[in-house]
């Protein structure tokens, strides 16, 4: 995902700004290949998985691809989502 995307993506649920949380980035600095979009506004949170944003609702959701993603990342995110992240978590 490129950076600038960020200015376009909004959370679907609640339509407010997502932070980006970047874990890896590609070999041009503008380039997030693995992060996490979290909306503040609703906790919720969307991986980015092989540089795409997989903004999903709730119900196409794959829970066990998402709580693998967390326990692989748990250790770089912050706790917010990792415990209390919607629609799973850790907890």
């Amino acid at each position: 995902m490129r950076r600038w995307l960020l200015d376009y993506l909004a959370c679907p649920y609640c339509k407010k700004e997502l932070e980006l949380i970047v874990l890896e980035q590609g070999p041009e600095e503008d380039l997030i290949t693995t992060g996490v979009l979290y909306c503040k506004q609703c906790g919720r949170w969307y991986p980015i998985i092989d540089e795409i944003p997989h903004i999903l609702p709730d119900d196409l959701r794959e829970r066990d691809k998402d709580l693998d993603f967390l326990k692989k990342w748990k250790n770089e995110l912050p706790s917010k989502i990792v415990t209390e992240g919607k629609p799973y978590s850790l907890s």
